[in-house]
């Protein structure tokens, strides 16, 4: 029974020390910009939506989140290899924000 809490105790407490500190908001500046710039040569409505989006995300999870949506507008822009690479060229901005199991390629 000890063992079986200390178990879960020492899992709750591995999941929370992957990101620690706070996004400043140069940090938050940062990884908007990296994201936007992955899609602006996309127009129409959903990519300004997502625009909109981004600029409103208050946290780099939440920017993290945006990556599936930016994937779909420049894979229907260009192709998917086209999307995969911008994506997964995002990898970096987000490095020291995320759980490290969170952050991998497309």
């Amino acid at each position: 029974m000890i063992a079986a809490i200390s178990r879960i105790l020492r899992l709750g407490i591995g999941a929370r020390q992957g990101v620690a500190r706070k996004a400043t908001l140069k940090d938050m500046a940062t990884i908007r910009h990296a994201l936007s710039s992955s899609f602006e040569d996309c127009l129409g409505e959903p990519a300004q939506r997502l625009r909109r989006r981004v600029e409103l995300a208050r946290t780099p999870q939440e920017l993290w989140l945006l990556r599936n949506d930016a994937f779909q507008i420049i894979a229907q822009r260009h192709d998917q290899a086209v999307a995969s690479q911008r994506i997964n060229g995002l990898m970096p901005a987000f490095r020291g924000w995320l759980d490290p199991r969170q952050i991998g390629p497309v």
